[in-house]
């Protein structure tokens, strides 16, 4: 059975956040604070998770 590398969940989580908060940038419901927190969160988990990919490689 193969095994996921080790960043790779990050890395997608963050990119399906990333997705979200740039799609809710559009909603005048949502305080432009909150979007922004959520793109920062996403792209937070990109890098780490980049990061992991980079240094577990093989």
């Amino acid at each position: 059975m193969e095994s996921i590398r080790e960043g790779l969940i990050p890395t997608v989580l963050g990119t399906a956040v990333t997705t979200t908060g740039v799609a809710l940038r559009n909603n005048r419901s949502i305080s432009p604070l909150i979007t922004s927190s959520i793109i920062g969160f996403g792209l937070a988990h990109i890098v780490l998770g980049a990061i992991d990919l980079f240094e577990h490689r093989r």
